[in-house]
């Protein structure tokens, strides 16, 4: 009667002994494997005062290498510039000459090595534009910074030959012209988005998306690079939103009412990081499609559907109009310098 009171007894302590050895083997397993133990494999280190090694998804020391530099203190009450906008109500930053220090952004973007990625379209006849863009930007365009140069074209064999920067590069991407100069200029925004997916994601950081009948007159560096980022048209910066050329048709994905609007931007030239490049061209050419199902195209072609999306889609920085300037605009005093100016051509002979 005594042993069959005690078998449970006996049988217990056996589960207990059981369940404290192996809690024990799986405390030591995971101390092995954690960031306490110092002869961890882990190859994220954080290092302690005396120097001994303990292991962390955290860089808590980054090797930062910051020259020594001088410059002007920022005033709090006297702005560099105060003729002009230069934060929007969504405070993102309007880019002007003199509202910035290129030296300070500079040393900033060296620190994470920036890459950007500039496309431009040489399609058909606007192959004639490459050389002088191509030169003009070794001169001016991110100078001291990783570059690659994706020139979309169907004239393979009549690219030019360059000579570039060290950290610099030509890529030429073949891909099939259209009949007309719209379904060029629409079609851009699918072929961005799509090579920006399979290619550019893995190659730069920032993708700067720019007219390729262009040359570059003055510096345009790291200032311009942002999450998102357009640019003033330089014909509508001083215009109300009631003058702006919006797509003013409901029926049409790009329609934008007389009552809204911020700004008019200019197709030409948009970029960011490669995200948020996918989403917009993804948006644009999906927009664009819906219209063409119900034989509809947007006034200003790939520009309406640009400005319909930085409707929603605020961009977190702007370039001023000096970044994509053209002569037949004149001369304007608060454009101080033309960074990138358009060349002067006859349309309908480079078009058609």
């Amino acid at each position: 009667m005594s042993s069959q009171r005690w078998t449970p007894v006996i049988n217990n302590k056996r589960i207990l002994l059981f369940c404290l050895c192996f809690a024990f083997i799986l405390g030591w397993y995971t101390f092995r494997s954690s960031i306490w133990n110092p002869e961890s494999s882990s190859p994220c280190r954080l290092y302690r005062s005396n120097s001994e090694e303990i292991h962390s998804p955290i860089n808590f020391f980054p090797d930062v290498k910051i020259p020594r530099m001088l410059y002007e203190k920022p005033e709090t009450f006297r702005p560099q510039r105060a003729d002009v906008l230069t934060v929007t109500p969504w405070l993102a930053p309007i880019i002007w000459d003199g509202s910035f220090n290129r030296n300070i952004l500079n040393a900033q973007f060296h620190q994470i090595e920036v890459r950007v990625g500039l496309t431009v379209f040489a399609i058909k006849k606007y192959v004639m534009f490459l050389q002088k863009f191509i030169e003009t930007a070794e001169q001016f365009f991110m100078v001291g910074h990783k570059v690659n140069y994706y020139v979309f074209t169907d004239r393979v064999g009549e690219i030019p030959n360059f000579t570039l920067a060290e950290g610099r590069r030509l890529v030429v991407l073949e891909v099939p012209a259209y009949k007309r100069w719209q379904d060029v200029t629409m079609r851009r925004m699918e072929m961005i988005r799509d090579f920006s997916v399979k290619k550019f994601v893995g190659e730069v950081d920032y993708l700067a998306c720019v007219d390729v009948d262009m040359v570059f007159l003055d510096e345009v560096g790291v200032e311009i690079l942002s999450n998102v980022f357009g640019a003033l048209h330089p014909g509508f910066f001083e215009k109300q939103r009631r003058e702006f050329t919006y797509e003013r048709r409901p029926r049409s994905s790009a329609y934008i009412p007389y009552e809204k609007g911020d700004f008019y931007y200019a197709g030409g030239y948009f970029g960011g990081v490669i995200e948020e490049v996918v989403k917009l061209t993804n948006y644009c050419h999906h927009a664009m499609m819906a219209d063409k199902a119900q034989n509809m195209e947007a006034l200003w072609h790939d520009e309406s559907y640009l400005n319909k999306y930085f409707l929603s889609y605020k961009p977190t920085k702007i370039l001023s109009p000096e970044y994509i300037w053209n002569n037949y605009y004149g001369s304007p005093a608060v454009v101080k310098t033309k960074r990138f100016l358009g060349v002067d051509k006859d349309y309908q002979k480079v078009r058609f």
